[in-house]
């Protein structure tokens, strides 16, 4: 007799990965709580973290948008001025250290930075170079609009039940001076780099597990009953500051990231970790879920992981009556400025 005997099938490759068309495989995930279509749910990360809202927009769920567009505007340039991305204007998140900068400036802990970059007459926040497609017209409604964004991620957290936090990178850049992290290099989106100022750090385990815990601290100082649900995007590195071939600096970040998601939901009840990952880059699927460029996921890559999401939510609670999305759910556009890198790279 072994423990093994008492496996289920799930728990052997033979018979769950093997024996299976990839589009049978299923049971990926168990959830620990049930997201229903009446909670709050607040959603920041990576760019892959937008399909998240979408998808639950699409099934009418109650996906949680506090800062809304005070003007008239249609879907499309709502989308332009990154209003309904997330769920506030904070524009991507990509690190666990950047998530813990926006924590610490809605809990008013620490110095709020007033760095502003000039791009001819206009003028662009450092920690979201596009969220506005041609800059602000004055630093002063530049900074009214970030303490706008920092009130309403504030009210995100405090309103939610369920958020959902997608880790992109390890790879950060940060202000040598006043310890601030950007999203993305300076001197790429917007500004100018300057060695002497700016530098860069690839975020080591320790460094990524501390940073997402006193995040999660904070957020639940901020909404004690507020459950977390962690995801890894997918999508690989589009440029690395590293030396590595990209390839490999890629799987480095991404491990680290899996590995940090994987401890916080085994060591929190009010933290789980959702598979998207797995999905899309295991061999078992074959890489069937990318664009030809073998970085972007497709349409059906999205619905998939998506479809898996909610199958497993059902199964868990069959209490829940499943919500599908319309046969013709466009998808949406991503705005992504790590993509904005690959401008920098060889021509040929």
């Amino acid at each position: 007799m072994s423990p093994y005997d008492r496996q289920p099938q799930k728990s052997f490759w033979k018979t769950a990965v093997a024996a299976k068309n990839m589009f049978e495989i299923a049971d990926l995930w168990a959830p620990k709580f049930q997201i229903s279509a009446d909670m709050p749910i607040a959603a920041y990360g990576s760019c892959f973290a937008q399909h998240f809202g979408a998808a639950l927009r699409a099934r009418e769920f109650d996906w949680l948008v506090t800062e809304t567009c005070p003007f008239p505007l249609t879907a499309e340039h709502a989308l332009t001025f990154n209003y309904g991305v997330f769920s506030s204007r904070t524009g991507n998140i990509y690190t666990t250290s950047m998530l813990l900068q926006w924590c610490k400036w809605a809990a008013g802990e620490g110095h709020l930075p007033d760095e502003i970059w000039q791009q001819g007459d206009r003028f662009v926040d450092p920690f979201r170079p596009r969220i506005e497609p041609d800059g602000f017209d004055t630093e002063a409604e530049l900074r009214s609009s970030r303490l706008t964004a920092i009130k309403y991620f504030r009210q995100s957290i405090e309103q939610a039940r369920v958020l959902t936090f997608t880790l992109g990178l390890t790879e950060r850049w940060s202000n040598k001076v006043n310890q601030t992290e950007y999203p993305i290099c300076p001197g790429t989106a917007a500004g100018q780099f300057d060695e002497n100022i700016h530098e860069f750090n690839n975020m080591s385990f320790a460094q990524v597990y501390e940073n997402l815990s006193a995040a999660s601290a904070i957020m639940k100082s901020l909404s004690p009953k507020l459950k977390i649900l962690l995801t890894v995007s997918p999508v690989p590195l589009t440029a690395t500051a590293g030396q590595e071939h990209v390839l490999v600096a890629t799987m480095h970040s991404k491990s680290i990231l899996r590995s940090v998601a994987g401890q916080m939901a085994l060591e929190n009840p009010d933290v789980d970790y959702f598979p998207s990952y797995e999905i899309i880059n295991s061999p078992a699927f074959r890489g069937a879920f990318f664009n030809p460029n073998l970085r972007n996921v497709s349409h059906s890559g999205v619905e998939f992981v998506m479809e898996s999401f909610f199958d497993c939510q059902s199964a868990s609670f069959p209490q829940a009556k499943k919500r599908r999305a319309p046969t013709r759910a466009k998808q949406t556009d991503i705005i992504c400025e790590e993509e904005l890198l690959a401008a920098f790279g060889p021509k040929e």
